[in-house]
């Protein structure tokens, strides 16, 4: 592979941290909005996953903060605002969103997507938000 096609493209790198940011957070966005606007009803159906893991206390709150990791942590990572607990917070929800489709037992094409997206958060704790970002000033 010629690397002399890709060596200039480093000062591109927060701009692709940018557009990866902006992505996942409309993304989560709309995802989480109805999770966090679904009251405590819904809360409490989505914080249930907890029990795969023995945590049968609190399910409500438990689905908010699911809820808040995703609806909020896609506004913080669009503002590069908190960036690195936000990627930590919606890592962890989606290691529980794996748990929950390997636990029922879902195929690849269920489980691999919260999958791949906790690998992706997980990396972005490492990363950062990059220079565009309110963090990065």
């Amino acid at each position: 592979m010629n690397t002399a096609l890709f060596s200039g493209l480093e000062r591109f790198r927060d701009f692709g941290l940018l557009v990866l940011r902006l992505g996942l957070g409309v993304a989560f966005i709309l995802h989480g909005y109805p999770k966090m606007f679904g009251g405590p009803e819904k809360w409490q159906a989505v914080g249930k996953v907890t029990e795969i893991v023995g945590i049968h206390l609190y399910p409500a709150a438990f689905g908010f903060a699911a809820a808040f990791a995703e609806f909020g942590g896609g506004i913080l990572l669009i503002l590069g605002l908190f960036s690195r607990l936000a990627a930590f917070l919606m890592c962890c929800t989606m290691v529980m969103a794996t748990t929950m489709h390997l636990h029922r037992g879902d195929g690849f094409g269920d489980w691999s997507h919260a999958f791949e997206l906790a690998c992706v958060f997980f990396a972005l704790i490492f990363v950062g938000p990059g220079k565009l970002s309110i963090d990065g000033k």
